[in-house]
């Protein structure tokens, strides 16, 4: 019997037990399937956490009060306020005889704010900055422009809007946004009615950036949110842009010099700051995405063991049922091969379905999962790896042969005498 009339007769057969067929395929699919949406997550997660570099500005480096080892949050990371980075430290740093590579430097503070818009008012978030801001972080103005140098020495009365904080305040109207003023209070300003703010520019959606919505959020002179959203003096973080990669290790060697020279600090314990580099940050993100494909890419591998123990037990009780079957072929003539052919061609066929319904049900899935994080506003990535593919069919094969090997020995060993009397 040759190889296609073989396949014929296997496939006959497995149609003739639909659902004995379809709990056999159903281990080797669901672990199949597992194995194609966890590589296709494990993807799109490191797609999107290198993404946001891109967004934040490449060779960024990020200076925060508090001391923390490299691998720890810094303390405001618990709440906990630390004063020990002002205004000056921004200016200091951003002086080229201090700091050469440093290609633009950039103070901020964050918070939450109350904005009003005639009778309308929305809860949103403020970055509190200085003229810098859009040479450190990439950011692109879809109107009007941002605030300058002297704007924000003066603590100009301007405000730049998010795409989020347009659409909420403008969308009902046919007004355009640019010259409209703006009312802006936070739970620490005592001003009556809130800070009133002139819009001089909306930015291009940004999406998130670090799991942060850059879209709802407006960005204002840095002394409007310390002095009045916020009365406070100091500052939250300090952002640096380097020039290139291979002076990122000088400029943070240069920050420090800088720093401790201003803070006094003699010693490794006086330390009050933090210096963070982004790249390194999303190195970090990017490892901890892998161990946990990993791990995941492992847990379906045990689906696949058990959807293969699952093959050789249904195999095994297929011979006990077709025991007669295979007594009265060996009677016709049939061979020890032939029998351990049919039955190990049943596993191998079984399991190569499974994986194939398992591939074409992992890609869907892997798709919905792409759609849905889209819609939720992440730089999602859909990949189906070649690579995934190529593995999933191997294992499933692979899977078909050692757990259906067993069972087709057995069946090829049975004495035919014995098995014709088999009731």
């Amino acid at each position: 019997m040759n190889l296609f009339v073989s396949i014929k007769f296997v496939l006959k057969i497995l149609f003739a037990k639909k659902g004995r067929s379809f709990l056999t395929i159903l281990g080797i699919m669901i672990g199949v399937a597992g194995v194609i949406i966890i590589i296709a997550l494990g993807a799109g997660a490191k797609a999107l956490v290198l993404g946001q570099v891109t967004k934040l500005g490449s060779n960024l480096l990020s200076v925060q009060p508090g001391k923390s080892n490299e691998k720890g949050p810094p303390a405001q990371m618990f709440g906990i306020v630390v004063t020990t980075l002002v205004n000056s430290d921004a200016q200091a740093l951003r002086s080229t005889n201090q700091v050469p590579h440093a290609s633009a430097v950039n103070a901020n503070v964050l918070g939450k704010t109350t904005v009003t818009w005639r009778n309308k008012s929305i809860d949103t978030n403020f970055t509190a900055t200085d003229a810098y801001y859009p040479k450190v972080v990439h950011v692109e103005m879809s109107a009007g422009r941002f605030f300058n140098a002297q704007e924000n020495k003066s603590a100009a009365n301007v405000a730049v809007l998010g795409s989020t904080v347009v659409k909420e305040l403008f969308s009902h109207s046919a007004v355009n946004p640019i010259g409209q003023v703006i009312r802006v209070k936070s739970a620490n300003s005592n001003i009556a009615g809130g800070v009133p703010l002139r819009v001089i520019g909306t930015v291009v959606s940004r999406g998130t950036a670090f799991f942060q919505d850059q879209d709802d959020q407006i960005i204002i002179p840095l002394k409007i949110g310390q002095q009045q959203l916020l009365g406070i003096h100091y500052l939250r973080t300090i952002n640096i842009k380097v020039d290139s990669s291979a002076n990122i290790q000088q400029t943070i060697q240069d920050i420090k010099n800088v720093l401790n020279r201003r803070h006094h600090i003699q010693t490794a314990s006086e330390i009050d700051y933090t210096i963070r580099n982004m790249a390194s940050a999303v190195a970090l993100l990017s490892t901890i995405t892998n161990a946990l494909s990993l791990f995941l890419t492992a847990m379906a591998a045990i689906s696949l063991l058990v959807g293969g123990i699952g093959i050789m037990n249904i195999m095994m009780a297929t011979i006990g049922e077709r025991t007669r079957e295979v007594g009265l072929r060996k009677a016709l003539g049939a061979t020890n091969h032939t029998i351990l052919k049919q039955f190990l061609l049943e596993a191998v066929i079984l399991t190569t379905l499974g994986g194939l319904i398992g591939i074409i049900v992992g890609a869907l899935v892997s798709y919905g999962l792409f759609l849905l994080m889209i819609h939720l506003g992440y730089d999602w990535a859909f990949v189906i790896s070649p690579l995934s593919i190529i593995l999933a069919i191997g294992v499933s094969i692979l899977s078909g042969v050692l757990f259906g090997l067993y069972p087709a020995l057995k069946a090829a060993r049975l004495d035919p005498i014995e098995a014709l009397r088999y009731e």
